[in-house]
């Protein structure tokens, strides 16, 4: 910025500022400038995290997926488990057996 190299240069900017705007606009001009500039930074700041999330996301995802493939992997690793095959008459003579209709 070449033109504002020197303390008068600025001291004229700000004049003709307070001349153009009043001394009353200012305050709050500079109060609209600054919260404009902290809502554009927390959107910047929150594009950055958007795109950080699905990153984290996929990974998470992926740990429960070779979570349940191991849980998988060692329930048929396991010996299968002995017993009778019965019939559904049997099944509803059994104690404990419970219809659609108990519950």
């Amino acid at each position: 910025m070449g033109f504002l190299k020197e303390p008068s240069h600025i001291i004229i900017v700000v004049l003709v500022l307070v001349i153009l705007f009043g001394s009353r606009r200012l305050p709050d001009a500079a109060r609209g400038l600054g919260r404009s500039m902290r809502i554009f930074k927390s959107e910047i700041n929150q594009m950055k995290e958007d795109d950080k999330a699905p990153a984290t996301e996929a990974a998470r995802r992926q740990a429960q997926a070779d979570e349940l493939r191991r849980q998988a992997d060692a329930l048929l690793a396991e010996e299968p488990i002995e017993g009778r095959v019965m019939t559904p008459q049997q099944q509803r003579e059994q104690a404990g057996y419970q219809t659609r209709n108990d519950v």
